[in-house]
C-alpha cells in the first residue's frame, strides 16, 4: 500500500514539478498523515525528493460546536424549552436541556429570560422577549464556512473561552525533485547477505546508505537509584578507611538491644509508641546474656562505674518487647559486647549501612523508613578531636566540605555533637547525623577496659544524597512518590572534582 502510493506521489511531482502534502492529501483523499508516511518512506530511498516543512494555523469546530449547528446553541435551546406563557418551574428547566446550566446563565445575560421568584410553587422562568436569533450558532457556521474574518476578535474570542472552536497547527511538507528523482525506484538493500557475498550479486544491488549519527538502541538493563550509588560510595570510604561491615540482617530488634544497652532509660519519650513501631507478633524476645543483663540493670536504677544510674524501677518486661529498630546502633551494640568478650582487647573500626524505622510525621525531610549510616571505632584514649576528624575526612572524600557541629544530648554519649552540612538546593544548613563519645555507663557493664574509649556518628544515607543530587524533597527519592525517568535519567556515574 505504501509502495503504490509513494508511486502515485513520485508521478504526480513528475507532473506538477512540487507539489504540498496537504494538497495532495485532498487530492487523492487520503489522511495527511498516509501522505506524510510515503514522503518519509521516498526520503529513505536517498536523493530521490527533496521536503521543505512549511507550518499553517486554521480554526475548526470542536464536537461541542458542530452540535450546536445541528440542533442550536445551549442559550437557544434553554429559551425554546420554555413556554411561551406561563413559564416553566426552574428546577424542571434544569432536567429538561442539556447544558441547562451554562444556557440558562447566557439566555439571562442576554435579556432573554426572567425569573419569577414570587410564583406559587416556587420560581418559575419566563419568557421576556417573543422571539430571538441564535447568534452563536451564525458565528459557528461562518467558521465553518471558513470564513471566520469576519468575526470581530471579541466574538472569535467567546467562541474559543467557551470550547466552542479551536486553533489548529498544520505541518505539511513542501516536496519537490530531487538530484536522483525518477518514477519508478528500488528499495535500497539493507542487509549484506552471506549469500550476496558468494554470489557476487552484491555488485548489482543499491545498499543503504549507513547512518553513523543514529543512535543505538538502548539496551534493556536496569538502572542504579542515586540512593544506591551514594550508598556504593559510603561503603567504599569506610572500606578504604580501614572499616569492617557489621551484619544488619535483622530489622526487628529488642528494647535490651536498642534501649537498654545503649544506657537510654525506660522513661524516655523515644520508647513511646509515639516514636517507636512495636512488634505485636512476637512480641517478647526471651534469649539474653543474664550476667550483662543484671549490670545493665543496675547501673540503669543504683548506679555504677562511677555514676548514678537513673535511680529508678528497672523492668525486664519493657526490656524484652520487640521493636522495628530505631537505629543501627543496636547492631554497634551488640558488637561491642562481642569485643568485650574477647580474651584480649583489640582496636576495631566497625560500619554499618541499612535501615531504620522511626514513627515520624512525614514531611520534606523524615520518612518513618531511612537508612542510617553507622560508624564506630574503639581505641585506647580516643578523644572528641578524634571524631571530627574522622568525620571531616569521611565527608570530604564525598565531596562534601561544608559541616558544623552542634552540641547535643544523648542518652548515651557524652559529649555529644549534631552534625549539619549546608544544601544548596535549599539554601540552609541541614542535619545529616548525630555523633557523639560512647558513655563509660554503656561500655563498662560490657567488660571493655575503663581507658578504651570508643567513638561513633549515625548518619542520614538519604539526606547526604539529596545534597548531592539537588533533591528537596525526600519523598521524591525514597519511597512510593519517587520519579522513575529520574532513575531512568540518572548517569551511571559522577565525575566530580
Amino acid at each position: 500500500m505504501a509502495e503504490i502510493l509513494g508511486e502515485t506521489i513520485l508521478q504526480r511531482l513528475e507532473k506538477d514539478g512540487q507539489i504540498s502534502t496537504d494538497a495532495l492529501a485532498k487530492s487523492l483523499q487520503k489522511d495527511h498523515q498516509q501522505i506524510v508516511g510515503a514522503v518519509k518512506s521516498l526520503q529513505s530511498l536517498g536523493n530521490v525528493i527533496e521536503t521543505k516543512q512549511q507550518t499553517s494555523k486554521y480554526w475548526e469546530l470542536t464536537l461541542e460546536g458542530k452540535a450546536i449547528i445541528r440542533s442550536g446553541s445551549h442559550e437557544a435551546l434553554v429559551f425554546q424549552a420554555v413556554p411561551q406563557e406561563g413559564g416553566i418551574p426552574q428546577a424542571e428547566l434544569m432536567k429538561t436541556v442539556a447544558n441547562a446550566k451554562i444556557g440558562f446563565s447566557k439566555a439571562m445575560s442576554a435579556g432573554w429570560l426572567e425569573i419569577n421568584k414570587a410564583a406559587e410553587g416556587g420560581p418559575r422562568v419566563m419568557r421576556k422577549v417573543s422571539s430571538i436569533v441564535d447568534k452563536v450558532r451564525g458565528q459557528l457556521e461562518k467558521v465553518l464556512a471558513g470564513e471566520i474574518g469576519s468575526l470581530t476578535d471579541k466574538e472569535k474570542g467567546e467562541l474559543k473561552k467557551r470550547k466552542l472552536i479551536q486553533e489548529v497547527t498544520l505541518n505539511t511538507f513542501l516536496v519537490m525533485k530531487g538530484s536522483e528523482f525518477s518514477t519508478s525506484v528500488s528499495k535500497p538493500e539493507t542487509d549484506l547477505t552471506p549469500e550476496m557475498l558468494a554470489s557476487g550479486s552484491w555488485k548489482d544491488h543499491k545498499f543503504k546508505e549507513y547512518n553513523f549519527d543514529a543512535l543505538g538502541a538502548m539496551p534493556a538493563c536496569g538502572h542504579l537509584h542515586p540512593l544506591l550509588k551514594v550508598r556504593a560510595q559510603f561503603r567504599q570510604i569506610f572500606l578504604e578507611m580501614g572499616f569492617t561491615e557489621m551484619p544488619t540482617n535483622n530489622f526487628i530488634e529488642s528494647s535490651f538491644w536498642n534501649f537498654d544497652a545503649l544506657f537510654q532509660p525506660q522513661q524516655h519519650p523515644a520508647r513511646d509508641i509515639q516514636d517507636t513501631f512495636f512488634i505485636k507478633d512476637p512480641q517478647y524476645a526471651h534469649e539474653f546474656p543474664m550476667d550483662y543483663l543484671e549490670r545493665v540493670k543496675t547501673v540503669h536504677s543504683v548506679g555504677g562505674y562511677g555514676s548514678q544510674g537513673y535511680k529508678t524501677n528497672w523492668k525486664i518486661e519493657e526490656a524484652k518487647k520487640n521493636i522495628l529498630r530505631t537505629h543501627t546502633t543496636a547492631v554497634s551494640t551488640r558488637m561491642l559486647y562481642q569485643l568485650a568478650q574477647e580474651e584480649k582487647f583489640r582496636p576495631v573500626k566497625y560500619f554499618s549501612i541499612d535501615r531504620v524505622f522511626r514513627n515520624e510525621t512525614l514531611d520534606a525531610t523524615h520518612l518513618a523508613e531511612f537508612h542510617q549510616i553507622e560508624g564506630v571505632i574503639a581505641d585506647y584514649n580516643l578523644t572528641l578531636a578524634d571524631l571530627i576528624g574522622v568525620l571531616h575526612a569521611f565527608f570530604k572524600k564525598l565531596g562534601i566540605e561544608k559541616l558544623r557541629f552542634k552540641p547535643a544530648y544523648n542518652p548515651y554519649t557524652e559529649p555529644s555533637m549534631e552534625v549539619f552540612s549546608y544544601h544548596e538546593g535549599l539554601k540552609k544548613w541541614v542535619e545529616v547525623g548525630n555523633s557523639g563519645v560512647f558513655r563509660p555507663e554503656m561500655l563498662l557493664p560490657m567488660g571493655l577496659p575503663e581507658d578504651v574509649v570508643v567513638i561513633a556518628w549515625g548518619l542520614s544515607l538519604e539526606r547526604p544524597t539529596m545534597i548531592k543530587y539537588g533533591i528537596d524533597n525526600i519523598r521524591e527519592l525514597f519511597g512510593p512518590r519517587v520519579n522513575l525517568q529520574m532513575v531512568y535519567d540518572n548517569p551511571i556515574c559522577r565525575l566530580d572534582k
